[in-house]
């Protein structure tokens, strides 16, 4: 019921809403498994994986960039919280200066890190509970707590972000205009303490506009993730092997 409600929202709304969620998530205060043990070691591990995963990606000269912005800028362990700063700062400017298709990209990006953390809180959760005393992380136990935490639905979600925020991209890349409003606002935004958010939105928009084949990249990058997490799911050996 919820997720139907959330999709009836107004596009300004979701963003307001999954701002201000994800910023509860990341609060220690609010949120206390932040400061689990396991959170740090389980999201450096799991930034490593996807480096891993990606290598074929991040060999390939026109889809580095793509493949390095989601890494850096989107899936990875990154601390959001000043670009988050930022969006919060300018909302109502940016809910009339952006394209709806570009503010819809941006809200699915905060929504792709916030249910990336919450995920990692409940895995950090069942480290926790599965290994108290052990210091490092592998496959073995990875996969052991990915099966105790469950949520197949949730994960299928995750990956589905994924591919959301890249074709949001790729298509703001054909959208006229765009690439001169993110030049012209580059200034301003620096002067107003905004270089987070700029950034974010200028690194995302170069990378895929360097892209010959932008569905197809997504394409690779949805089967393989979407592969790995049945073969979790499965308790199959090597569950994040390229096919």
């Amino acid at each position: 019921m919820a997720r139907r409600i959330d999709r009836n929202l107004d596009p300004d709304a979701r963003l307001s809403r999954r701002l201000l969620y994800h910023q509860a998530l990341h609060d220690p205060r609010r949120e206390p498994r932040n400061r689990l043990r396991w959170l740090k070691p389980l999201q450096s591990w799991q930034t490593q994986r996807l480096e891993r995963s990606f290598a074929r990606f991040l060999q390939d000269p026109a889809r580095r960039p793509a493949a390095s912005f989601f890494l850096s800028d989107v899936y990875g362990d990154r601390d959001f919280t000043q670009r988050d700063a930022d969006i919060a700062k300018v909302m109502p400017m940016m809910q009339r200066l952006l394209p709806s298709a570009l503010l819809a990209t941006v809200t699915d990006g905060i929504e792709l890190g916030a249910l990336t953390h919450a995920l990692d809180l409940r895995m950090a959760q069942a480290l926790q509970r599965l290994a108290p005393r052990r210091r490092s992380l592998d496959e073995a136990l990875y996969a052991q707590a990915y099966r105790d935490v469950g949520l197949p639905r949730l994960r299928a979600r995750q990956i589905g972000l994924i591919d959301h925020v890249g074709q949001g991209l790729a298509a703001a890349c054909r959208m006229p205009g765009v690439s001169m409003l993110l030049k012209l606002s580059r200034v301003p935004a620096k002067a107003a303490g905004l270089g987070e958010l700029q950034v974010f939105l200028e690194r995302g928009f170069a990378a895929f506009a360097g892209l010959d084949d932008a569905q197809a990249f997504l394409t690779d990058i949805r089967h393989h993730e979407a592969e790995a997490m049945e073969r979790l799911f499965a308790g199959e050996a090597d569950p994040f092997r390229v096919t």
